[in-house]
């Protein structure tokens, strides 16, 4: 079974999406459009601008969303998935490949997002961080012990957890992780705290806006972060959707069910590699690919 992830924030690199505008007329006019929805011309920063540039919130969750959709949408036929997943962001990318979303409502809400979450981070200084080499168990009782607000965030692979809250809670983890014989805990550059209870007033904001947003029945099944079980229900598919700004990315489960579920086959669809490298990490035995548009 052929199963599609797609890609989140810090997949980015300069010159995103140009080959797919410069060789496909549906590309280049998806593009257009996105341009017109978003009020600047995004395309001009992915295909031109720094890396600096590609950092900002409200360009690259957008940019990443768009190299990942437009990509789905030039592979044509050979674009079956039997289900779908993405990171954080990515997944709602996975929710306009697979028909739930339409690509303007899609490109809508990411923007939105993107500028809720920019708004949230500003309200009080907050961080994530990277933990390597300890139990998950291990990292989710140190944060519950921890003073302050800080919990654990993305579930990426078995030994790689990102933890999430204010910053002094999160330094303060960071120290009793690496006591605790992390082989490294460290604060990651990132504008705040995604995925943690920190993004509740961006989740309020996003609620709304998703209330108000059509949804239809995927063609496949989508596993969700908040769950990481498969989801087809569009109402169900909402809830989730919104509680995902301030609930953990469960990526290592969701890898497991999709392949407890008959996946065989992972293919990225977007910008770079990660994703692959840790469904690897979850499963060796996993197949994994890039999807890439063909002239």
């Amino acid at each position: 079974m052929n199963a599609y992830i797609f890609p989140g924030q810090g997949a980015q690199f300069t010159g995103m999406g140009l080959d797919l505008y410069e060789n496909s007329p549906e590309a280049q006019e998806l593009f257009e459009q996105a341009n017109k929805i978003l009020g600047f011309n995004i395309t001009d920063i992915m295909f031109e601008g720094s890396a600096e540039d590609l950092k900002e919130t409200k360009v690259t969750q957008p940019a990443i969303f768009l190299h990942s959709v437009i990509l789905a949408k030039t592979l044509g036929d050979a674009f079956k998935p039997d289900m779908v997943a993405g990171h954080s962001l990515g997944e709602f990318s996975a929710l306009v490949a697979s028909g739930a979303l339409t690509f303007e409502d899609g490109l809508k809400l990411v923007s939105q997002r993107a500028q809720a979450m920019q708004k949230a981070c500003e309200i009080q200084p907050s961080t994530m961080a990277a933990v390597l080499g300890l139990e998950d168990a291990v990292v989710e009782k140190i944060c519950e012990e921890t003073p302050g607000v800080v919990v654990a965030a993305n579930y990426n692979c078995p030994g790689q957890l990102v933890i999430s809250g204010e910053v002094e809670a999160v330094n303060k983890a960071c120290e009793a992780l690496t006591a605790a014989g992390a082989r490294r805990a460290l604060v990651l550059p990132v504008g705040g705290a995604f995925h943690s209870p920190m993004m509740e007033p961006a989740r309020k904001e996003l609620a709304e806006a998703i209330e108000n947003t059509t949804f239809n029945a995927p063609n496949c099944p989508i596993y969700q972060n908040v769950t990481a079980s498969a989801v087809t229900d569009v109402a169900e598919i909402k809830t989730n959707l919104i509680s995902q700004l301030t609930a953990p990315v469960r990526w290592t489960q969701s890898v497991q069910n999709m392949i407890a579920d008959g996946a065989t086959l992972f293919t990225e669809v977007g910008p770079g590699k990660v994703l692959q490298g840790l469904v690897k990490k979850i499963d060796r035995s996993a197949e994994t690919a890039s999807a890439t548009f063909e002239q």
